[in-house]
């Protein structure tokens, strides 16, 4: 059977539950059924008017990226806004983040989640615009210290809780957001400046949209080193919640719901960008 046939009969509910049947095995049952429970929630406390609750999963994922030398800090694919707010906490006096999303109507919600969560004074140091990330690289080389790439992603915990992006559910949806991660990915790293990291993460679970797209990174830059992602920001300042385990995977980590109550799915990998004379 030709792989374009193949996944025509994968489509749809059916198509669902066999594809990650046979990703995860016997542990896709009690995968799935995590994904019913509520979220375990971070409420994020960053001095502005309001909190934020964000998965803390993502609070893992995000405090993962090191910021102690940062001056020029990159959220690419910010909105909603709950990673920005956790960078925004913990840069520098005098860092500057520029928080950046593609969607017109997700900046109106990022642009109101750093006006409402955030202090005045670390307001006046966060930009928030709206352009395509995967060619922003082509006037901004090697412009920021750290970058986080919360890419778009197939967001399986939601497609299960939404009948009809169920139906409509196919494995080339994952072909053409793993090409679109890579171009996100490739995009960010021309913007990384040498001796600077980026993270990069999704939600979703397949490798495809995970460790394979990081393959390709390492695969095409020789100054891409991998990092094992540390918690290396404060978070205890700003949530009384206490952070998820994580699973290893071939370059990563991978927040299960299963495993980690509820939080997640939330994969993270953090990478550096070898300095021309290291």
């Amino acid at each position: 059977m030709k792989q374009k046939d193949r996944n025509k009969k994968l489509s749809g509910a059916e198509g669902f539950e066999v594809w990650y049947s046979n990703l995860f095995g016997e542990r896709w049952k009690s995968l799935k059924e995590s994904f019913s429970l509520e979220s375990d929630y971070a409420e994020w406390n960053a001095g502005g008017e309001k909190t934020y609750f964000l998965d803390s999963g993502s609070v893992r994922a995000a405090v993962s990226l090191p910021l102690e030398n940062a001056s020029d800090i990159l959220d690419l694919c910010a909105a909603p806004g709950g990673k920005t707010l956790v960078l925004a906490s913990n840069m520098n006096a005098g860092a500057h983040l520029l928080s950046n999303e593609r969607s017109p109507e997700r900046k109106n919600r990022l642009l109101n989640t750093v006006r409402d969560c955030l202090s005045l004074e670390i307001q006046e140091r966060v930009t928030v615009t709206c352009k395509d990330g995967a060619v922003m690289c082509l006037k901004n080389e090697e412009k920021f210290d750290a970058i986080l790439l919360d890419a778009p992603c197939s967001s399986e915990r939601h497609v299960l809780a939404d009948p009809k992006y169920l139906d409509e559910w196919s494995p080339s949806r994952i072909k053409t957001l793993s090409m679109a991660q890579w171009a996100l990915l490739s995009s960010a790293w021309r913007m990384l400046r040498p001796d600077g990291y980026l993270l990069y993460s999704t939600c979703a679970l397949s490798p495809d949209e995970n460790d394979n797209v990081v393959a390709r990174l390492l695969k095409k830059f020789d100054d891409a080193e991998l990092r094992e992602p540390r918690i290396s920001l404060d978070y205890a300042s700003f949530t009384h919640s206490s952070l998820p385990e994580c699973e290893k995977t071939l370059y990563g980590a991978h927040v299960l719901p299963d495993r980690s109550n509820g939080a997640g799915p939330l994969y993270f990998c953090l990478l550096k960008k070898r300095s021309r004379s290291g």
